[in-house]
C-alpha cells in the first residue's frame, strides 16, 4: 500500500484505507516496511505540534496494518534529518506547553513501538532530532551527518529523552562530553561510538535502509517483537525479572506456527515463510 504527497492511500491488493490527510509528512507503506519521511524542508523539517500529531497518525495507521513489520524515519531532503523546533518556538514556549511535552511522549511511543524502528540519519541531527533517532531501535547515518545535543548552549536541556538514551548507547563519558561541552559529532565519530550502526554514502543510505528493513521483515515477527521489548527493559529492571520475562517469551514463542516453520525450514534447508502467527 502506498499513500500519495498529501496523505491519500492509494488502492491496494491487500487492503484499502481512508484518506490519511498528511501536510507535514509523508507515509509511504510498500510490501513488509513502512517509510515515514517530515517533509517540512523549508523549517529544517522541525517538530512542531501539527508534525508530531500527523506522525502519531501515521504509527496508528502503520499498528492496524497487521502485514507492516519494520517502520523507517527519516527526513526530507539532504541537508537535515529532523529539527526539535526553531529557536523562536522554544524562546516563546509556555510552562504549559514544556509540561505536556508532545516530544517526548511521541518518542516514548516510537522506542515501546510493537515493530522494529529505523532511523535514516541524511544530514543534521541536532537537539530533539537526534531525540528523534535515539527512539528508534537502529540508526544508519549516510557520511554528512552530524549529530548533537546542543541544548545546554540554548539554556536548557535535552529534555525529551537525551540524557537518558544517549549514555545507554556511548557511555556516560561520551554523553556528557556532548551534553556539557556541545561536541557534535560527524557520521564516522558517531560509528565509531556506537550511536549509529552504519554510514553510507548519501545517495544510498534509503537504499541501505530499506535493505536493512528487509534483512529485519524476513525474521519471525512475533520473535522480533518479544526481543525487542526484552532488550528494551535490559538496564531498567533487575536481571532476574529480565530473565523471568524471557522465559515467559520463550514459553509463548514456542506454541506459535512461526516456531514450527522457522525450525523446520532450517532442518529442510530453505528458507522459511513466517506469517507472524
Amino acid at each position: 500500500m502506498r499513500y500519495d504527497a498529501a496523505g491519500i492511500a492509494l488502492l491496494s491488493t491487500r487492503t484499502r484505507e481512508a484518506p490519511l490527510d498528511f501536510e507535514r509528512i509523508r507515509l509511504e507503506i510498500d510490501d513488509h516496511t513502512a517509510v515515514v519521511t517530515v517533509d517540512r524542508p523549508e523549517v529544517r523539517n522541525a517538530l512542531d505540534t501539527g508534525t508530531v500529531h500527523e506522525i502519531h497518525a501515521a504509527l496508528d495507521a502503520i499498528q492496524a496494518d497487521r502485514t507492516i513489520r519494520v517502520v523507517i524515519v527519516t527526513g526530507a531532503g539532504e541537508k537535515v534529518f529532523v529539527a526539535g523546533a526553531d529557536v523562536n518556538t522554544l524562546l516563546g514556549r509556555t510552562n504549559r506547553e514544556t509540561l505536556d511535552a508532545a516530544n517526548n511522549r511521541l518518542f516514548s511511543r516510537l522506542e515501546a513501538f510493537a515493530l522494529p524502528t529505523i532511523a535514516a540519519v541524511n544530514g543534521f541531527a541536532l537537539g530533539g532530532g537526534l531525540e528523534f533517532a535515539l527512539a528508534c531501535d537502529l540508526r544508519i547515518a549516510a557520511d554528512n551527518a552530524k549529530l548533537g545535543l546542543p541544548e545546554t548552549g540554548l539554556g536548557i536541556i535535552p529534555g525529551a529523552g537525551g540524557t537518558h538514551r544517549l549514555p545507554r548507547l556511548v557511555g556516560i563519558g561520551v554523553a556528557k562530553d556532548m551534553i556539557l561541552a556541545g561536541t557534535i559529532l560527524d557520521a564516522q565519530d558517531a560509528l565509531r561510538v556506537g550511536l549509529v550502526n552504519k554510514v553510507v554514502p548519501g545517495r544510498k543510505l534509503m537504499a541501505e535502509a530499506r535493505e536493512y528493513a528487509d534483512r529485519i521483515a524476513k525474521r519471525a515477527p512475533v520473535a522480533t517483537e518479544l526481543a525487542k521489548m526484552s532488550v528494551n527493559a535490559a538496564g531498567n529492571v533487575p536481571v532476574e525479572f529480565g530473565m523471568m520475562f524471557d522465559r515467559v517469551a520463550q514459553t509463548v514463542l514456542n506454541a506459535t506456527a512461526d516456531k514450527k516453520e522457522g525450525m523446520t525450514a532450517f532442518l529442510e534447508k530453505r528458507k522459511p515463510d513466517f506469517r507472524g502467527e
